[in-house]
Formats: structure tokens, sequence, C-alpha cells
């Protein structure tokens, strides 16, 4: 077994200033079986049978420490070990997260991205409904259709920032626990309800809670022209077809005004600034 920084050693200090010595992480081979498990979760199906997702990085593992989200299993690039500080990963042991040492090869195969990362970890998914999002205050944003998981992930993020109760992914679009939408969010994530909701229910739903949809669309009126509703629903579109193709009706659409010479905003801005004003109404 490689043998490393010194704190991967048994005898080499102590966990967290508790005086316990840190334990040896197992070494894992790009063919075990946890590995692949970790590989699957790339797909939509496989988060939703393991009831998992992963995240990639240490921004983001500090992201979700912060969001008190424990990781079920934590990978270390036995490449990029010596960076990684000790004192991250001492606690984790202490609340029972399984620490790896593994190959770039298993990294490469845990990861999406073209540098296999310093470390990924597998995190539990998260189980809210759109009924349970609908029934907490504030605004709800619905993605009626968005594909892009950039302009997704940041929605999310956008969401967050401006007090909304939630986001429902319209199914069909970018999916939430995917790892572009992951890390796009920059954590939020871990600290917004996010939930699927199909375009069948999503009307009868929104009746159900007492939620008006308010769609972002060309043919809106003015979003400066009247106050948008507190509990309301902010349905944001496809990048390139806008909410219809998604979203069977509305009660009202409303439009960002801007410069004929412009290009169109993409979702993310769109969505953002909707988001913004509707942070607005007292």
């Amino acid at each position: 077994m490689p043998q490393g920084p010194a704190y991967f050693r048994r005898g080499a200090g102590s966990a967290a200033g508790t005086g316990e010595r840190l334990r040896v992480p197992t070494t894992l081979s790009p063919q075990n079986p946890r590995i692949a498990l970790a590989h699957d979760l790339r797909t939509p199906a496989a988060r939703r049978d393991q009831g998992r997702f992963v995240i990639e990085g240490l921004t983001m593992l500090e992201e979700a420490r912060r969001s008190a989200v424990r990781p079920l299993e934590l990978y270390i690039n036995d490449e990029h070990r010596a960076a990684v500080p000790a004192e991250r990963f001492a606690a984790y042991e202490q609340d029972g997260t399984e620490v790896f040492i593994v190959p770039a090869r298993a990294m490469a195969r845990i990861s999406d991205l073209d540098a296999p990362p310093a470390v990924a970890a597998v995190v539990p998914l998260p189980r809210w409904t759109a009924a349970e999002i609908l029934a907490r205050p504030g605004p709800v944003l619905l993605l009626a259709g968005v594909n892009d998981p950039g302009n997704a992930g940041t929605l999310v993020r956008s969401a967050e920032a401006f007090g909304a109760a939630g986001v429902l992914f319209g199914r069909g679009g970018a999916d939430p626990f995917g790892p572009k939408v992951v890390r796009a969010t920059m954590g939020s994530i871990f600290r917004l309800p996010v939930a699927l909701v199909d375009a069948e229910e999503l009307p009868a739903a929104a009746a159900a809670a007492g939620r008006p949809v308010i769609a972002t669309d060309v043919d809106g009126e003015d979003l400066g022209a009247a106050p948008l509703p507190a509990n309301a629903i902010l349905a944001v579109g496809n990048e390139r077809r806008g909410v219809r193709d998604w979203l069977p009706r509305w009660d009202r659409a409303v439009r960002i005004p801007q410069r004929a010479t412009a290009e169109s905003l993409n979702a993310a801005v769109a969505g953002s600034i909707v988001l913004y004003v509707a942070s607005r109404v007292k």
C-alpha cells in the first residue's frame, strides 16, 4: 500500500485534536465493486436506485460540510493526496464516513471531469416531493424544460440567494443531481429543496397549493408593470423554445424588457432577474 503523507499512517497524529489516531484508508483498485457503483451514479436511474449522488473537489466537499451533509464514502486521488489537508478528513472518519485511497484511473471512473479531482464523495440523495416544496413559504422556481445543466445549476444558486422556497425541475430537462448541475449550484443543492415534477401534474399541484403560475414569455407583460405574487410559481423555459413546449398553461406571463438589438437573455440570467424581482415583494 502506498504510504504517502504521514497523516495517512497510524501513529502519525491525532484526529481533530481528540488524541485518537487516524486509521490507514483502504486502497481500492479501479476494478473494485465500489468504484463500479460510484461510476454508475453518473446516470439518473442509478442515482434514484442507490439514493446517492457524487460531488467532486474540495470546494464542494467543504460546502457539504458547511451544510451538515455527511458523505457516505470519500475517495482521495492517490496522485493528489499530498495536497489534501488531513484535518478536513479526520472528522469524517470520526463520523463514520468510509475513506478510500484510489488511483487516478479509478477516480477517472467516478468523476465526469476531464481531469480527475483530488477528492470525490458519495452523499445521500435528498427525497423532497413537489407537494412538500409547494407547501413551503415563498416563491417556487420551476424549470420548465431547461436542458442546459450549467443554467439549471446557476438557477438553483440564484433561487437560494433570493429566498425561494425551492426549485421544481420539469421532468425531461436537466436532472437536478447530474454532475454538471451539482457543480454549477456551488453548494446550494445541499441547502435548497429540489424535486422533479411532470408537466401534467404541475397545474393541479399549483392549484392545490393556491399558487399562481407566472411564466416568462416574450408575449408577457412588462415584468415591472405589476408586482409578482409572493407565493408565485415562477416558470423559466427552455433555452430556445421557452416555456411553451413544456408548460401546458399558466395564469400570467411576464417578460423582461430589453433593447431590440440585444440577443435574448439565457435562462439563467432571465430566471435570476425574475427571482430578484420576486424577492422585492413585501
